[in-house]
This record gives structure tokens, sequence and C-alpha cells, in this order.
């Protein structure tokens, strides 16, 4: 699965609230009131992501979880990126 262009990537970003392209990652902060809650998002991604066999880079900062997405394999940003970032929204929204 080879890395995606610039321009697939700007046009992928228009439909994910929030993510920005920093180098060779896609990432986005969530915020929560209380750190048990962050905690229980990251687990609900963690299976999420398990399921799809692609693990996010993750940073815990008390309530603040940013994940980072590239596929170190491809040297770049891919639809698997794109598709996490996609799952990783729509458990932020339920």
């Amino acid at each position: 699965m080879p890395a995606l262009s610039d321009i697939e990537i700007q046009r992928a970003l228009g439909a994910l609230p929030g993510w920005s392209r920093k180098s060779d990652t896609l990432v986005k902060a969530y915020h929560f009131a209380a750190f048990p809650d962050g905690i229980a998002f990251l687990a609900r991604v963690a299976v999420v992501a398990e399921s799809m066999s692609h693990h996010p880079d993750i940073d815990i900062r008390y309530t603040k979880v940013q994940f980072s997405l590239s596929t170190h394999d491809e040297g770049g940003i891919t639809t698997k990126d794109l598709a996490l970032a996609k799952a990783i929204e729509e458990l932020a929204a339920a």
C-alpha cells in the first residue's frame, strides 16, 4: 500500500475535522474532562486499531490524548491511516 500524494492527503483531511498533517503523519489531540475519560476512549480506540492491524503512536498528557498515524513501512501516510483516523472520529462522536 503506497504512501499517498500530498493532494490525496489534503483532500482526505477535508473529511477529518481537527486532523492535520505533520510531516509524514496525521495528528489530532482529544481533550477530556478527566484522566479516566481519556483512558476509556483510548481503550476503545485500541480495540478498533487491533482489529485493523494498524496501531497509532499515542501521547497521553493528563486529560489530553494525541494520536499520530503513519504507515512506517510505507514511509508515510496511506489509506490505512485515513481509515484509522475515520474510525477514531466515529468513536469520539459516539
